[in-house]
Parts: C-alpha cells; sequence; structure tokens
C-alpha cells in the first residue's frame, strides 16, 4: 500500500530565511512563544484536553530547570470547539497577534488544512498536530512534522488484519464529512477492493448527532463485516452500543487513533468490549508497568489528580521533540535552526513504544501501525505492523 512516509523534496521556503541579526518571531532573550489551537470544549475535549495537559507538563518541568538555552516556553492555547470558524480566529490570533514562533498538537484535520496556507505563509513549523491525515505533510512540505501512521494507513492496515482474523467480505464505514472522514472513507473503499472484500454502504453524520438506531440498522441490513467509523469520541461509543441493543453480534467496528482512548476502553458495563483500533501508538495503561510509562503515569495523576492517557501521552511526547529541537538548535535561534534541530532527530521513545526518526526532507517520525481490541476495561494490543513495509 501506499504509505505517508515519502521523501520530500527540500523547497526553499522564502519566509525560512530569517537572518541572524534579525528578530525571530515569538523569541526574545528570555521567552519562546508556542501555540496550539485545540477542541477543548467540543467532540474532541477528551483528546484536546490531556494532550495539552501532557504538554505544559514538560514544558513546566523545563522551565523549572531553566528552560532552553536561557528561554521561558511559553504554551499559549486557544479552544476552537471543533468549528472551523473558530479554529481560523484562533489560528489568526496566535499568528498575526501573538505571534507564535511555532505551532504544536493542533487538533483537527480541516483545521490543520484551513491554516497550512497561513503558517506556510508566516514561516511558522507545525509540529504534531492531532491528525492522522496523509494531506498534512504535502500541504507543508517544509515545515509539518508528524510521528505516527495516517489515517489511511491505519485503516489499510486494520482491514487487512480483520480479514486474516474474521474472515470477513464486506466493508462499511460510518463518518463525519469532514477532510478526517473522508480519508478514512476512501481508505474503506480503496482497501476493501484492494482486498477482494465488497465496500458494502455507508453513513454520514454530524458531529452532535446521538440516534444512531437509523444508522446501525441501515449497515446490518447491508450485511456489513465491518464498519469502520470516523466520528466523534461520544458517538463512537454510542454506535458501539447501539449495535449490542440491537443484538448485532456478528460485526467488527474498526477506530483509527481519532478513537483510540482509553475513556472509549473503560465505559461501565463492558459497553464497548470487543472494538478495534488501528493507531500509530501503543496503549499507555496497558504498558503501566514498565519504567518509562510508569514514570509518566505517576508524574501526570501527582499534577493533574486524573488517570494519564495516551493521548496525554502524545503531548508530553510531542513537547519533549519540541525541546530536543530546541537545543539542537542552539542559542542563536532562528526558524532554519530549529527546522534543523527537527531534521537532526533520531531515538527511541521508551514512552511512546517506536523508534522517532526525522531527517532532511522527510517529515514523519514514525510509520507504525498497532492494532488493538477492549476486553476487560482496557485496550490489548493484538498486533503491531511496519506501515514501511506494507
Amino acid at each position: 500500500m501506499t504509505h505517508t512516509k515519502t521523501l520530500l523534496a527540500a523547497a526553499a521556503v522564502a519566509t525560512l530565511a530569517v537572518g541572524a541579526n534579525a528578530q525571530t518571531r515569538g523569541v526574545t532573550d528570555t521567552e519562546v512563544r508556542i501555540g496550539g489551537v485545540h477542541d477543548l470544549s467540543g467532540v474532541f475535549a477528551a483528546v484536546s484536553t490531556p494532550a495539552v495537559n501532557g504538554a505544559n507538563l514538560y514544558f513546566d518541568m523545563v522551565n523549572e530547570n531553566g528552560g532552553v538555552n536561557g528561554r521561558q516556553i511559553n504554551y499559549m492555547v486557544e479552544d476552537h470547539g471543533y468549528q472551523l470558524p473558530r479554529s481560523t480566529q484562533a489560528f489568526n490570533k496566535l499568528i498575526e497577534r501573538d505571534q507564535v514562533f511555532a505551532m504544536l498538537l493542533n487538533l483537527g484535520t480541516p483545521m490543520n488544512l484551513a491554516a497550512a496556507p497561513l503558517m506556510e505563509r508566516r514561516g511558522v513549523p507545525n509540529i504534531a498536530p492531532l491528525t492522522a491525515a496523509r494531506t498534512i505533510l504535502p500541504s507543508m512540505p517544509e515545515l509539518a512534522f508528524t510521528s505516527f501512521s495516517s489515517y489511511y494507513d491505519q485503516v489499510s492496515a486494520g482491514l487487512e488484519y480483520l480479514q486474516a482474523e474474521t474472515g470477513a467480505s464486506s466493508v462499511c464505514s460510518m463518518y463525519l464529512p469532514t477532510d478526517f472522514g473522508e480519508e478514512i472513507a476512501t481508505s474503506s473503499r480503496e482497501n476493501a477492493e484492494r482486498l477482494g472484500m465488497t465496500f458494502a454502504d455507508e453513513t454520514t453524520h454530524r458531529p452532535d448527532d446521538q440516534d444512531f438506531v437509523g444508522a446501525v440498522s441501515r449497515l446490518r441490513a447491508a450485511g456489513c463485516d465491518i464498519v469502520t467509523m470516523a466520528l466523534g469520541v461520544r458517538a463512537g461509543i454510542t454506535v458501539v452500543a447501539t449495535a449490542k441493543q440491537l443484538g448485532w453480534d456478528d460485526v467488527s467496528f474498526l477506530a483509527t487513533s481519532a478513537g483510540f482512548l482509553e475513556p472509549v476502553a473503560m465505559v461501565p458495563g463492558g459497553v464497548t468490549d470487543g472494538l478495534y483500533a488501528a493507531a500509530g501508538w501503543q496503549d499507555l495503561r496497558s504498558r503501566a508497568t514498565e519504567e518509562a510509562p510508569a514514570a509518566f503515569i505517576a508524574a501526570y495523576e501527582a499534577r493533574y489528580g486524573q488517570p494519564a492517557s495516551g493521548f496525554a501521552m502524545l503531548g508530553y511526547t510531542a513537547a519533549q521533540q519540541v525541546v530536543m529541537a530546541l537545543e539542537a538548535a542552539g542559542p542563536d535561534l532562528t526558524t532554519e535552526s530549529f527546522i534543523a534541530g527537527m531534521e537532526s532527530l533520531n531515538y527511541d521513545d521508551p514512552l511512546l513504544g517506536t523508534q522517532i526518526d526525522f531527517g532532511p526532507g522527510d517529515r514523519q517520525g514514525a510509520n507504525d501501525i498497532f492494532i488493538s481490541q477492549v476486553g476487560g476495561g482496557q485496550w490489548n494490543t493484538l498486533a503491531r505492523i511496519d506501515g514501511d513495509a506494507m
């Protein structure tokens, strides 16, 4: 299959040419301003909130120890509630008014794609956006960096795994009609054909939909063996619960990294037991006895009084990448030196459980795909797939 880890040509970006003596945006002798546009109040708040907390946990630790090259890191966050107009306003505020140096962990495929021209025009790097859309890197070939596999590849690997394990012969999809949902639906259609399965039906939904009886009944009547989902967190839980209430027990629901959250697995009563996910990282809670996850879980819960989650882990490790790149850039910080710092990163991340490796023209740090299933109140890893080898 086609994976997204392409070696991109090093195109010249005029906005990167910041002179050594010029003032770099978002940088003073004592501060580096980093921006983040998040969903803190909408359907993906369960993703953004822990990610922001995780990033701040790491940044605060660095700041308490003197910062990076004498500069404190100021992570400035705006909420868009998963609404594109609010997202546009938030990006404009952070980039045009607050003059942030870089963006970190921006949530949402439509939001990142809509803001890409502004970030590109102003020379603002987009680090670890909270979307696995394969269109992110081409939208900002010099300035965007991601660390996990794409939705497209996750669905492809998930379908291939489920076909082999269950003998499935038909695929359906439930999705939001956005860039996020369309990528998952497209992968479902194209990879069903690639694997010799039938793509039987699909349904589209609004972010605030709560009643899925009609959609689930329709897909059941279509004879779906696998249903891929690109929905909000609560909606995904409701779909699986609805299928069980209707007695539809011979179907496999498949989420991607967007639905790979601990609260999904921990719904009381085993509501989500049996749900599959194909994601770009390993579950945190199932590795809680390992050294790095255990230390992070303890630090996060001591700070916030809440259980640590996978997206908290992603926020923490993304902040760590930023700090490592800032350190590599040296005291004379420019956008060019920061990009070179990001390109220099090549390390084993014991918290993520994967190898991170960027390079000149290589903006996808990892392409692993982990197949997991809910059981016993947690995600259990079933398989690890090298996306580069598919």
